[in-house]
């Protein structure tokens, strides 16, 4: 592995075990898991929170009517189409 890295992460080396920052912070590998870890559960938690948000919404018209149910008998509605035969 590189002593130095460079981009976005100059000025931060590799010491060992840890990751060094500019001002010499040591992170060890456990300390970023944890890190990657918590940052990936708070963008989860805001990603259910807006689904939760968007979906209210949704249960809201679940409940409204969908379709018009009209019942009508048939034999009036044959003779209204068709007349009376015979």
């Amino acid at each position: 592995m590189c002593e130095y890295l460079t981009a976005p992460f100059a000025g931060w080396r590799i010491a060992g075990n840890y990751l060094v920052s500019p001002q010499g912070e040591r992170m060890t590998p456990e300390r970023l898991r944890g890190l990657l870890w918590r940052d990936q559960m708070e963008l989860r938690l805001a990603g259910y929170a807006s689904r939760r948000k968007a979906e209210t919404g949704t249960r809201a018209r679940q409940y409204q009517a969908k379709v018009k149910v009209v019942i009508v008998e048939l034999d009036d509605w044959r003779e209204r189409h068709f007349g009376r035969v015979g």
